[in-house]
């Protein structure tokens, strides 16, 4: 899972985000808000494997304005509670507190009286930020809140099972070349939702915590759907095994596969790839957000 650095600031000339508290059912949660200049908004959620991240890192702050800048979108990026908050704690943070906290996001983010809101407001995320802006969806539709349901649903690298699918010998081989933490086997994978959930509820996890277990009837409902993975990534059958289901389920689904990455490129932003990606997202965004409702 991509991790915190200083942000990325190539882009001098772009203005600085407000940053902003907004209401949860844990407290206030952090938002920066990339205000663009044309119509609709992106909420974007960082990765980490739900314990890191935060929103200087390339990940949330480097994206956010690389694509108001290509899109001409606000993008509103969230400081979701991690699980390593709460080790030192009492009561520890585990789900759905991160996914709370991305409803009260999402609640600010579709309000009514946003400047944004003649457009259309998608929501998305990187890696264990994609797997939380699934689940916030899949909780939406099940009417835990009453929300709107996004225009479109972005997942880039995204963790969606706790047991995924095996990689195929090609990309078994390739990850074989790189270092052993940056594999993703199923074991780290476990160990990530240990965190989210606590290990004696891995047995019998949310389906909203653990997306890739829902079938076609239960994502039939959901927006249309960017998935961008990493070639060299232990995560991308997770993320092509979720996308074929969105197929069986009749809902739109684009996949675009970046050449000659690895897991979390895009808090990589002098790679080649971390470039390509933004502009596939932000043709993809641009026409989910450009007229419309939230949803």
């Amino acid at each position: 899972m991509t991790t915190s650095t200083a942000p990325a600031d190539d882009l001098p000339g772009a203005p600085a985000p407000e940053r902003l508290l907004v209401p949860g059912p844990h407290g206030e949660v952090p938002l920066r808000v990339h205000r663009g200049s044309g119509a609709g908004a992106l909420l974007w959620c960082h990765g980490g494997g739900f314990v890191h991240g935060d929103l200087d890192m390339p990940e949330a702050d480097w994206v956010a304005r690389r694509l108001v800048e290509r899109t001409g979108s606000t993008v509103v990026t969230v400081d979701y509670r991690l699980a390593t908050e709460g080790t030192a704690a009492r009561w520890p943070v585990r789900w759905p507190v991160p996914s709370d906290d991305v409803l009260a996001a999402w609640a600010w983010t579709t309000g009514a009286d946003r400047p944004w809101a003649g457009g259309s407001t998608v929501l998305g995320g990187a890696s264990a930020g994609a797997n939380l802006a699934t689940g916030a969806v899949l909780r939406v539709l099940a009417g835990d809140r009453p929300l709107p349901v996004p225009a479109g649903l972005l997942l880039v690298y995204p963790t969606l099972h706790l047991d995924g699918p095996a990689p195929s010998p090609e990309l078994a081989h390739a990850l074989a070349q790189l270092p052993p933490e940056q594999r993703f086997g199923a074991d780290v994978v476990r160990s990530i939702y240990g965190h989210l959930l606590g290990v004696q509820h891995l047995q019998e996890p949310p389906v909203a915590a653990v997306p890739g277990l829902a079938g076609p009837e239960e994502l039939r409902e959901l927006p249309p759907t960017l998935v961008l993975l990493s070639e060299v990534d232990g995560l991308r059958p997770s993320g092509e095994a979720f996308a074929g289901t969105l197929r069986a389920a009749g809902v739109p689904v684009q996949v675009h596969t970046e050449p000659g990455t690895r897991h979390g490129h895009l808090n990589e932003p002098e790679h080649p790839g971390a470039g390509r990606s933004i502009e596939v997202i932000a043709t993809w965004a641009r026409e989910r957000t450009a007229a419309g409702g939230a949803g």
